[in-house]
């Protein structure tokens, strides 16, 4: 299907389009967070609940990681994939029955021009995905598809690729990024809320919170200049990349709204942002 920008306007389910839409990073943290009534997952329910129903959304999740290539997800009815294991049943119950967005996944890959984007069209929503949107849009009614981060180009490459998707906002697709900021598996505290933020932890998150808040996403692109601190924030970087997008995808003039800010498990910090 071809079209260009001029003619988007009523892809979405035949509504008109629908006004600019904000960017978004989601810290997710554990698959538990599904199931939980806690101040994150209250934090994600208020905040679907103020901003504008968008015409589609776009998910750029730490968990679809691909290997000298970005695909995109064209699968009209994207399947949920419950992609962790040793968790209670009740996870695996549950589904989130959005369709997707085919010909919208498509003009989307070819509008961009550093790289060719191929299309996927086996791809479901995997957890980083779904886990969220089943808290921000439980109705599970907007169209939903995803982007992978080809998990072989550096961080600038990801920020670089996410300002050549700056116009969809503008056509009502909401785009969000689903990782953590500090993500430590193997250094996590048993105690979900209780364990206190470990110290490289806190201060990594809180270099992070600095410079979004001075606009220097230069040094966030950047962040293995920090050392240990960083080293041990993100041992590897799926969980940091989806950040950059959300970052690549803001004008310039725009601020970041902190809509969460606690930790998980001493290692996992919950972070979550909007522009403003």
């Amino acid at each position: 299907m071809t079209m260009d920008l001029k003619t988007f306007g009523t892809l979405a389910d035949g509504n008109a389009r629908s006004a600019r839409q904000p960017v978004m990073f989601i810290g997710h943290g554990s698959p538990m967070n599904i199931v939980r009534h806690n101040a994150f997952t209250q934090s994600l329910q208020a905040l679907g609940q103020r901003t504008e129903r968008p015409s589609a959304l776009l998910v750029v999740s730490a968990h679809w990681l691909t290997q000298g290539e970005t695909r995109v997800s064209t699968n009209p009815n994207p399947p949920t994939i419950h992609d962790f294991s040793g968790f209670p049943a009740a996870l695996y119950d549950v589904t989130y029955p959005a369709s997707g967005h085919p010909a919208l996944a498509q003009q989307v890959a070819d509008s961009v021009t550093s790289i060719r984007i191929h299309p996927d069209h086996e791809m479901g929503l995997d957890h980083g995905a779904w886990s969220i949107l089943h808290h921000l849009w439980p109705q599970a009614d907007i169209p939903v598809f995803q982007l992978s981060i080809d998990y072989a180009k550096p961080p600038a490459f990801h920020f670089a690729l996410a300002q050549e998707l700056r116009r969809w906002r503008e056509q009502g697709v909401l785009i969000l990024g689903s990782g953590n900021v500090v993500h430590n598996l193997r250094r996590l505290d048993p105690d979900e809320n209780q364990a206190h933020p470990m110290a490289w932890a806190q201060e990594f998150d809180e270099w992070v919170k600095a410079r979004l808040v001075a606009g220097d996403y230069g040094a966030l692109v950047r962040y293995e200049e920090q050392g240990r601190a960083a080293a041990l924030a993100v041992p590897t970087n799926d969980h940091y990349l989806p950040m950059l997008y959300t970052l690549g995808l803001m004008d310039g003039k725009e601020s970041v709204r902190f809509t969460h800010e606690r930790f998980q498990h001493g290692s996992i910090s919950m972070r979550c942002f909007e522009s403003a």
